[in-house]
């Protein structure tokens, strides 16, 4: 299942990097870029958390708080926010449960062969915590600057 503009995000409530919870009520009024990324730590993922770290500024003047989820232990994330200097806040979704109801998890093609995983996808939820855009398989490497642009921000 895919979400589509207009619908209504799913909720969520998850462990941080720092161990503490955070959930998208705690974002209310605030528009959201939510990114899925299969696993910290990994060539791509970091690629495209250093992209959204270094674009962080321009993105929270532009009124969007961005977090990313994985299904990662809080621990590994905690490995990488330090390692990367990652400046916004990771989420672990261990159960992959929030993942599934993003349509963020399930089959795709790794290689040319059908696995089950995280499908990199990035949301971008409105204050009202509607759908504003899910954008499904996208590359690590230049998905920022493309979102940017999508945004109206460049």
């Amino acid at each position: 299942m895919r979400l589509e503009p207009g619908a209504k995000a799913p909720t969520w409530k998850l462990p941080t990097a720092e161990g503490t919870k955070l959930g998208l009520a705690d974002l209310k009024g605030k528009k959201v870029i939510l990114y899925a990324y299969p696993a910290a730590m990994t060539p791509g993922c970091t690629t495209q958390a250093c992209d959204f770290r270094d674009s962080l500024a321009s993105l929270t003047a532009a009124g969007y708080a961005v977090v990313g989820i994985s299904p990662d232990k809080p621990e590994k994330l905690a490995k990488f926010v330090e390692r990367d200097a990652i400046t916004f806040p990771l989420v672990s979704d261990e159960d992959k449960s929030v993942l599934t109801a993003y349509g963020a998890y399930g089959e795709k093609k790794n290689y040319g062969k059908t696995v089950m995983g995280v499908i990199r996808s990035t949301f971008v939820i409105d204050e009202t915590g509607k759908i504003e855009h899910a954008f499904y398989n996208v590359k690590a490497t230049g998905h920022v600057a493309k979102l940017r642009r999508d945004l109206g921000l460049d």
